[in-house]
């Protein structure tokens, strides 16, 4: 492989090849059609036959594929636990690993980036990818004062690719209830077309990573690798050691997955109100437990700019929904359009649809689970729930959509971690509205 595979027509018939594999397995396991893909009647072995084939593909597509992939990864904890085995080790697979650029085009790279004398910058370089990711793979290195180093190179014609995959990915959504039956994957393909031009410019994340480096700067919790030297196609960043989060997921203690967990709801919190950014690609990939406890952050190619901090209806119509409020609840949701104005709706029902979601808010400590993500998405997710029904009626305005996004990422992880903390004393410190007073009623003008 000398690059992504950049022929829209090649690329376009894997891609649509899969729904054909998934139609000949459904045939040998079953017998008969499969027709809405309905989890009842989905096999294991088609199941896990099915994953295997779809993230092999999105995998060795890298691209806006292999993003979609890792964006589904984290939601892996909501599936039946006798349904999640087979999608485990592939989704993995997908969030720490891709073929491989030879070494011949990384150089080509480098010497567009850097010049013809790029070697000069570094002691040593190793041309052997020390990870992967959907747009550009990453190398340890030596730079020329001693420091060790990552260089992110991003992958010749990843802009073409990540265009094509989405395009095609979204015509394709109704494939993707295998991975996550209820899942409508074709608002997340929207938003991470809207956002592929500042992912692909590296020199937009050097500057987001410089802005997280600064604000956590000497934080006991967070840690951000300083950004060394960085051009549009290649970022060079100080080197970090420490234990992937998916091998902390996969066979870390519970010391280890409670610490993992507590520091990443901080970073997501927090960020906001230090960086005026939101880390938005909250998948195990992009995170380490260092040594000293901290955790270590990596990709910035993916933030949100919130210079206000997060959204305080958020915390404010979270406090309410907790303290029973039903018509504060309902009030608020209707000020910031998650409910149409002339939509009649119960307000009581709108509470009982919120407070099991706000559960870990509820309560000084609590411990993030596989089996409580499943309640949740089944209790939402089936046609036959009131909850359903409700979730149908409600609305997601669109300056919500990415913190709605990457809060559900965050909890899958969490739920990943079976992390335990008290995550309510976060939500409280750094989330606007959420330990603030009631607001006051204005008082009247004199007469």
């Amino acid at each position: 492989m000398t690059d992504i595979p950049r022929r829209a027509v090649s690329r376009s018939a894997r891609l649509a090849a899969l729904p054909l594999g998934f139609a000949g397995r459904a045939a040998l396991g079953l017998g008969k059609r499969v027709t809405g893909l309905a989890s009842e009647v989905i096999s294991q072995e088609v199941q896990q036959r099915t994953a295997e084939h779809l993230f092999s593909v999105l995998g060795q597509l890298k691209g806006g594929a292999m993003k979609l992939g890792q964006a589904l990864s984290v939601f892996e904890a909501a599936l039946p636990e006798e349904l999640a085995g087979p999608y485990r080790a592939a989704l993995t697979r997908l969030q720490e690993a891709a073929p491989p650029l030879p070494a011949a085009t990384v150089h080509k790279v480098l010497t567009a980036q850097f010049g013809v004398g790029w070697r000069d910058l570094f002691a040593d370089f190793d041309d052997s990818p020390a990870a992967a990711a959907s747009v550009g793979q990453v190398h340890r290195a030596v730079w020329a004062d001693g420091r060790e180093v990552a260089v992110k190179v991003q992958y010749p014609g990843a802009g073409a690719a990540l265009l094509a995959d989405l395009k095609q990915l979204g015509r394709l959504a109704g494939l993707f209830r295998v991975v996550q039956p209820g899942l409508d994957v074709k608002p997340l393909v929207t938003e991470l077309r809207a956002r592929i031009v500042e992912e692909l410019d590296y020199e937009l994340e050097a500057e987001a990573q410089r802005t997280f480096a600064a604000a956590y700067a000497d934080d006991e919790m967070i840690y951000v690798p300083p950004v060394i030297e960085s051009a549009p196609q290649v970022l060079v960043t100080e080197w970090i050691d420490g234990t992937p989060m998916s091998r902390i997921i996969a066979s870390g203690s519970e010391q280890e997955r409670d610490l993992a967990g507590e520091r990443l709801a901080v970073l997501h919190f927090s960020a906001p109100a230090r960086a005026g950014l939101l880390h938005a690609d909250p998948h195990p990939g992009n995170f380490r437990l260092l040594a000293d406890g901290r955790l270590g952050v990596l990709d910035f190619g993916a933030v949100a700019r919130m210079p206000g901090g997060l959204p305080e209806p958020i915390g404010r119509l979270t406090r309410l929904a907790l303290a029973g409020d039903a018509d504060g609840v309902l009030n608020g949701l209707r000020g910031e359009g998650f409910v149409k104005p002339d939509l009649e709706i119960d307000a009581a029902a709108i509470l009982d649809y919120l407070l099991p979601m706000l559960e870990p808010l509820a309560v000084d400590e609590f411990r993030f689970t596989r089996s409580w993500l499943r309640g949740e998405a089944t209790r939402i997710a089936n046609p036959r729930s009131p909850a359903y029904a409700l979730s149908r009626q409600l609305n997601l305005p669109p300056a919500y959509l990415l913190v709605h996004r990457v809060t559900l990422g965050s909890i899958g992880v969490l739920c990943q971690l079976q992390a335990s903390a008290r995550y309510r004393s976060i939500v409280q410190r750094w989330l606007p509205g959420f330990a603030g007073e009631l607001p006051t009623a204005a008082a009247p003008a004199p007469a």
